[in-house]
Formats: C-alpha cells, structure tokens, sequence
C-alpha cells in the first residue's frame, strides 16, 4: 500500500462522524464513504467531513475493490457481523469497542481475524494519550525498574457519566439502553474499563490471571412513566496478574455518591509513575509525575514529548491505525488487535 492512500469505508454515523471521521482525516487516509441505514444522515455527515459517498447498505460498501479498510462504529450487536463480513471481504478492520457481547462470538471473530491475514484492530485509541505513550517509553527504558503494582482508579459520583450514577433521593435516570442494557454491549467495565485494560496490556505485556466483579448498585431506570430495571454494571473491580510477574488492581463506578475522579499509579523497584485525572477520559496531553530511589523523595512533573499523534479534542486519532493497516500486519500482531480483546 505504499505510495497511495489507505481508502477508508466508516460504517456509522453517530460516534462515527464525531471521532473516527476526523480521527482519519489524516496524510496518507482517504475517508471514501459513510454508511448510515439512514440516508439524510449519511449525507449530512458527507457533506460535513467531504466524504465522496453517501450509502445506506454497508455490504455494498464491502464490494468495493477500492476500498481497502473498514472502520465499524455501529450498535455493538451489529459488530459481529460487520466485521466478518467485512474480513471474508478482504478488508482490514478497525473496531470500536465492546467489539462483541460475549465470549462466543468474540472468539469466532478472534478465529476469523487470525485467519484472514488482515489487521484486525479493536478502537482502543487511548493509549495514543502522550501521558500513556511516555508511560510506556519510561517503563520501556527501566525508569521504574522492574515493574511490580500498578493501581487505577476510576471513581465518577453525582451522577455518573450520561448522568446514570448515583443521583439526589427519589431522582431516577431514564432508561438508556446503549447504556443500560448488557444485551446492547453496555456496562461501566466495558465502556470505560476496558480502555484501562487495554493500556495495562500494552504496559506490561499479555495477563496470566484475572479475578474480578462487578456491581448494579443503582439500577432504577424511568421508562416513560414505568421505573425498569439496568443490567449492565455501574461499578467493577479487578485484579490481573501479568507473565511478567507484576500485578494490577483497578476499580471503577459510576455509581457513588461523590466521585474522585481518575488516577493511574505505577510502582516499580526502583520508582514511581503517577497520572491524575479530572475525568474519566485521558487529556489530550495530560500530566506525568515520576519519582526514583535517590532522587528527591517525591514525585515530580515530568516532561511529556509533543506529538503529532496525540488526542485532539475532538478527535481521537483511528489514523494511529495506519502503520500496522498500510504493512498488512496479521490480526495477532497488529496492536489492539482482536486477539486482544
């Protein structure tokens, strides 16, 4: 593919036009068609972004021979088939995450991807964060030494992200279910958490074991004028164990009464990394604080590299995508591949 433009099929329009669109909008991408089962909204977000083509039928997009690559940003129940559908046809995909809703239809998708000698990548853009990627250059280069706890925090109160965490006595959120039901992909774990995850893995490598839990600890909905109940998970908690032999704890809810936001700690045998965080989601660039034995006793700002790939604000860099696409790297080496999931 060297030499001309990756040419790019987004399937979605919502968090599709938001992010990926941009996200693509980049030198050596061409984002070739939009696909929306509805038509007026596909040529909206066309006009919008200057995408050529406007389409209603996302299996007419996969006949294409021009199009080379594939980005699914759909309702998570349609991701299993999307992306098979688009593997069988050649393609290269990227994902948005939850890629699937259980373990059996992950593990097929996982199958088909190894098999396809496609790049089969899962949207897991925050680790494109230039605090996360100076992270792993620190551990990488021994900052910490050897690698040994790492503890995240992810804690959100008043009433949670889209307002369905805890919330004043007798308030009730309305029923959501992109976010409130397990069936539709939804879930505090694997909205947010699984972005955690993902940053861990590619800190330290694959996980050896895992033990966890999850928790509805507010799960009175309004629907209409009837309260239902949510299914998926407010609040998580895990512990992994890496072949590296470090360890990580993380907890995360969205339903307590008052949050204290986000904090990633890293601590090695010789020092220690910490992020804060206001929200739930990284700042395009963010703060880094580091310490090492002999050095001050405290941790202090370190400096964090500019770099062109880091978020935007509305933007939150697929193209970061592109190495891996344009090399035709298989499913198991790409990162954020679905192996990985």
């Amino acid at each position: 593919m060297e030499g001309k433009p990756l040419r790019v099929g987004v399937v979605g329009v919502n968090f599709g036009a938001a992010v990926h669109i941009p996200g693509f909008q980049s030198e050596g991408v061409e984002v070739a068609a939009i696909v929306s089962r509805r038509r007026e909204r596909a040529e909206e977000a066309a006009k919008k972004f200057g995408v050529p083509e406007a389409m209603t039928d996302y299996t007419e997009l996969l006949r294409r021979d021009d199009i080379d690559a594939v980005s699914i940003v759909t309702p998570v129940p349609l991701h299993h088939e999307m992306a098979l559908a688009a593997l069988d046809a050649g393609k290269h995909v990227i994902c948005e995450k939850p890629f699937t809703t259980n373990q059996t239809l992950a593990s097929e998708m996982w199958e088909r991807a190894r098999a396809s000698g496609r790049t089969a990548m899962i949207a897991h853009e925050f680790r494109f964060a230039s605090a996360r990627m100076r992270v792993k250059e620190l551990i990488d280069e021994g900052y910490i030494g050897e690698p040994r706890l790492t503890v995240m925090r992810l804690l959100l109160g008043g009433g949670g992200r889209g307002g369905a965490g805890a919330r004043p006595a007798g308030e009730i959120a309305p029923y959501a279910p992109e976010r409130d039901s397990a069936a539709q992909g939804a879930g505090y774990l694997w909205g947010l958490g699984s972005h955690y995850i993902d940053c861990l893995r590619h800190w330290f490598g694959e996980v050896e074991s895992v033990s966890g839990e999850v928790r509805n600890f507010n799960p009175d909905r309004l629907s209409g004028s009837e309260t239902v109940k949510a299914d998926a998970d407010d609040t998580f908690l895990f512990s992994l164990r890496f072949a590296n032999g470090s360890i990580a704890h993380m907890t995360g809810s969205r339903g307590v009464s008052l949050g204290t936001g986000a904090s990633v700690e890293v601590y090695g045998s010789k020092g220690t990394l910490v992020m804060p965080q206001r929200g739930v989601n990284p700042p395009a660039h963010g703060t880094l604080l580091g310490g090492r034995i002999g050095d001050d006793e405290s941790t202090q700002e370190l400096p964090i590299p500019e770099r062109p790939a880091a978020l935007r604000r509305r933007s939150r860099r697929p193209a970061d995508a592109l190495p891996p696409l344009r090399a035709g790297i298989p499913a198991r080496r790409a990162g954020g591949y679905f192996a990985g999931a």
